[in-house]
């Protein structure tokens, strides 16, 4: 039973953030880049709804289930321009696509194969809360291109929400002793974001900064 409540969260949630993110770019309240970006980060919390529903390593196969649907529907929406709020106008910016991908490969890599998702929830908090508020930040105060279409202001962003988002989780699970990790992660995330292509970035930013979490315990 806990599985169907898994699938009916899971979806609820995400069309919830969709469909508030359509509600606000309707009503003019925030514009199309924001309701882009508030779909971004709040998508990303959808990784809570596994972590709290995922029970055994058996359920995997129906925790991927959301994902792998989401990579489908992203698609459709990419061709069709189905979902406008989370759309860009234009093609070859396969951003909304890679974005499932990742949550897909995390969920299934840190949960199934070296069963510590949070290794793979860091990841996904920091492409959606990092990468997210860097985007709406630099966009909104930036005053200077700094190269691949980045602003200073926007890096300095992503590596102080990257540096809060695993002090946190670093902190809750490896204990304050290795918040030293926190400061190495938020410096390859920012360099991984800036050096990215856009929308690449949604594939990067989570898988890069997973591995180097994992391989840094490892040490």
């Amino acid at each position: 039973m806990h599985i169907l409540y898994y699938l009916l969260s899971s979806y609820a949630f995400i069309g919830l953030m969709i469909g508030l993110s359509t509600m606000l770019s309707n009503k003019n309240i925030i514009g199309d880049e924001g309701s882009r970006k508030l779909i971004h980060i709040g998508v990303s919390n959808w990784y809570f709804i596994a972590l709290i529903f995922m029970r055994d390593p058996k359920d995997i196969w129906f925790t991927i289930i959301p994902p792998l649907s989401f990579i489908i529907l992203n698609y459709i929406s990419y061709r069709t321009n189905l979902i406008k709020s989370m759309e860009r106008s234009g093609k070859g910016n396969l951003g909304t696509v890679y974005y499932p991908i990742s949550l897909f490969v995390l969920v299934l890599a840190t949960f199934l194969m070296i069963e510590n998702p949070y290794i793979g929830l860091l990841g996904v908090m920091i492409m959606g809360y990092g990468d997210g508020l860097a985007a709406v930040i630099g966009k909104k105060y930036g005053k200077k291109d700094i190269g691949n279409g980045k602003s200073l202001i926007g890096v300095v962003t992503m590596f102080v929400v990257s540096f809060i988002v695993a002090s946190l989780i670093i902190g809750f699970t490896e204990g304050i002793g290795f918040i030293w990790i926190a400061i190495v992660i938020a410096l390859v995330a920012s360099l991984i974001e800036y050096l990215t292509p856009k929308g690449l970035d949604n594939l990067s930013v989570p898988m890069g900064t997973s591995l180097i979490y994992y391989l840094l315990l490892l040490l």
